[in-house]
């Protein structure tokens, strides 16, 4: 996974995402997850860094389905009323599909990107698709940040545990905190952004002449390979719900 281009990858996963984002039924969803997880171990990830990846997708999906649960529209037969909300069938199943289809349509995205490095697919964004170089290494530069973000957070946290006013309060009191903590982290991080967009510009990342790079991006054959191999999964994922008789689309 570490040698395909990143273009690669993420055209695969926009290919999975549209097919699982325009389908309702429960089969698709189901039959496109199996197939993932079946190539989890082929992925190039121990199992200890895919289970860091995939623990908050596993713990987000059920409350997309459990808001379908609760607030859904009712239909079928009464499985349980708690307090103002009615659990009915039909409820349920859209609640289960949705859980599926959260999971089947960002698991994907997680583990493509996961095995990407930026510079990677800065380069094959600017290269190949002829994106504004402009854009492109800002947004390097911005992700390249994103670990600075993380020991701001925490020396932020340590600086108001040192002042006393890190701890108490109770919930309402840890809300508080963070909040204030956040609003400083976005101050110091435009103060950054700004630093680092005074540098860029003054080292000519916006000059007018045309720009070289270190290394070139190709799209080779496996690239390609890569992204018929994603259309097959998506193309059997539909083929197996239209002969099983569930294909439904959000148009329908």
């Amino acid at each position: 996974m570490h040698s395909i281009n990143p273009l690669a990858k993420l055209l695969a996963a926009v290919v999975i995402g549209v097919v699982l984002i325009i389908s309702l039924d429960p089969v698709t969803a189901i039959v496109a997850l199996v197939i993932e997880l079946a190539l989890l171990p082929f992925v190039g990830l121990s199992f200890t860094r895919l289970r860091k990846l995939l623990t908050p997708l596993l713990i987000a999906a059920p409350f997309a389905g459990l808001a379908v649960l609760l607030y859904g529209r009712d239909g079928g037969a009464v499985w349980a009323e708690i307090g103002p909300w009615v659990i009915t069938s039909d409820e349920v199943a859209l609640a289960a599909t949705l859980t599926i289809r959260v999971i089947a349509l960002a698991l994907p995205s997680v583990v493509l990107f996961a095995t990407t490095d930026p510079t990677d697919l800065a380069d094959s964004l600017a290269q190949l698709w002829r994106l504004p170089a402009r854009f492109v290494l800002s947004a390097l530069a911005a992700l390249r940040m994103l670990g600075m973000m993380r020991q701001d957070w925490h020396m932020l946290t340590l600086a108001r545990r040192t002042r006393g006013i890190g701890d108490g309060g109770g919930p309402w009191g840890a809300l508080q905190r963070m909040g204030s903590r956040a609003f400083w982290l976005l101050v110091i991080s435009i103060r950054r952004g700004s630093t680092l967009a005074v540098a860029m510009e003054a080292r000519g990342f916006d000059a007018p002449a045309k720009r070289t790079w270190a290394r070139k991006a190709v799209f080779r054959t496996r690239d390609t390979l890569f992204v018929a191999g994603a259309v097959v999964i998506a193309a059997f994922s539909v083929w197996v719900s239209v002969m099983w008789g569930a294909w439904n689309v959000v148009v329908s």
